[in-house]
């Protein structure tokens, strides 16, 4: 394949991302970096995993008591989450019903307890994802997406996960519902497998999404070929080699590598920060401008949290990364 000089900036923006999640833990206030492009606009983190929306999925949604172990029960609040995909509209939701559980829960209470927070001029939505209203009859949006929910319900689907002999068969049977397409069919595979029901191996398979697409055609004038996918399979396999050749470093998400997920995710990321940083390199999207600019979240940042198949203990390793002090970095890294 023939690169760009994005590709390069795509691992120097990984390594720098990465060091800037440490850095929060041993530095609450900040600055955690130099870099006036990841000091200007909201950039999600390297892994996937470790964002804040995914956290609040694995610790608050997923990680309950017993009752909501069942399989029912996880995929039911895990799909409920990821809709909305909104802290507040969940928590908004858990404080006014209690617990969120299928067994016991009225989606018509759901359905107007949405629409008041909607004309009270809430979000209930958040910005991450395109999501396309199935059409089933409704004249609101989440009126249908609670529809489409009841259906998956009714339908037997959390059995039919919980007894899928892959991924990507978990992502087919989502796949077979309206209003959810291959891209968003395969974060909510991605999701579920954080649960206990599921325990697949992250790199099973991978869909890129319209701002990855963006980012690999910023990244390389020729694939020779390859299709999206395999191009992500190519890069997450050339970690280590381009992390050595440029003389980064990158301790993993305690010691954990990237995954074709975070890979996946990253193409997106650099293809918003190319926007600022390579502005003379347009990609397929043409996009010119970065949207979210970042803004100090309030909350308090837990320690994280991570499903216990992978080994990851972050007591023992929350201080990778952070030896590197912002001061001593270059004025501009990119």
């Amino acid at each position: 394949m023939t690169p760009t000089v994005v590709f390069d900036t795509y691992w120097r923006f990984a390594s720098e991302r990465l060091a800037m999640f440490y850095r929060r833990y041993s530095e609450p206030v900040g600055p955690w970096t130099s870099d006036p492009i990841l000091r200007s606009y909201r950039f999600t983190n390297v892994f996937r995993a470790a964002d804040r929306v995914s956290q609040y999925l694995i610790a608050e949604v997923q990680a309950r008591e017993d009752r909501l172990q069942t399989p029912d029960e996880l995929f039911f609040r895990t799909m409920l989450f990821k809709i909305f995909n909104r802290i507040d509209t969940w928590e908004s939701l858990e404080d006014r019903f209690g617990p969120l559980e299928w067994r016991r829960l009225d989606l018509v209470k759901i359905d107007q307890a949405l629409e008041e927070l909607r004309l009270r001029g809430r979000k209930i939505y958040s910005a991450a994802y395109i999501m396309p209203s199935p059409a089933l009859g409704h004249a609101r949006k989440h009126s249908n997406h609670l529809a489409l929910l009841k259906h998956m319900m009714e339908d037997r689907i959390p059995e039919r996960v919980r007894q899928a002999p892959s991924l990507r068969s978990v992502y087919e049977l989502i796949l077979r519902y309206p209003g959810l397409g291959p891209f968003l069919g395969f974060q909510y595979a991605i999701d579920l497998n954080y649960s206990v029901i599921l325990d697949f191996e992250e790199s099973e398979f991978a869909i890129a999404g319209p701002g990855a697409l963006d980012g690999i055609s910023k990244c390389f004038t020729d694939t020779k070929g390859l299709t999206a996918e395999e191009v992500i399979y190519w890069v997450t396999d050339q970690q280590d080699t381009e992390f050595k050749r440029l003389g980064l470093e990158f301790p993993g998400l305690f010691g954990r590598k990237l995954q074709p997920i975070d890979c996946q995710n990253l193409s997106c990321e650099i293809s918003k920060y190319a926007r600022v940083a390579h502005p003379d390199i347009r990609g397929i999207a043409n996009r010119t401008r970065i949207k979210q600019c970042y803004r100090r979240n309030a909350r308090p940042i837990p320690k994280p949290t991570f499903p216990e198949r992978w080994g990851i203990h972050a007591d023992e390793g929350i201080a990778v990364g952070t030896t590197q002090q912002v001061e001593a970095l270059e004025p501009s890294l990119f």
